[in-house]
């Protein structure tokens, strides 16, 4: 594994290709669109954070919710409204 793979796990939880392709295959992207994608991502994170765990949380909570929001901030980065370059992609794999 090359160091660029391990950055993205680190970052994400997987790797960029790995995010991309479960990205444009998930209903909710195709029928709702990357914003609420992102925006389920990260209402996602709130919940995890939500319960009440004393004043602490575990490592992997953390982590979990950090991968996420680092999810989230790629897709709103990637996805712009007008990218033409994911719009292509999207088309040919619905063609």
């Amino acid at each position: 594994m090359n160091e660029q793979t391990k950055r993205e796990i680190r970052m994400y939880g997987c790797t960029i290709e790995e995010m991309r392709e479960a990205v444009e295959e998930s209903l909710e992207f195709r029928f709702r669109g990357a914003e609420m994608m992102a925006v389920s991502i990260m209402s996602d994170c709130q919940e995890m954070l939500a319960h009440d765990n004393g004043g602490s949380y575990d490592f992997m909570v953390v982590e979990d919710v950090r991968q996420a929001l680092n999810r989230a901030k790629w897709i709103l980065t990637t996805y712009r409204d007008n990218d033409a370059d994911w719009l292509g992609r999207l088309q040919q794999k619905t063609a």
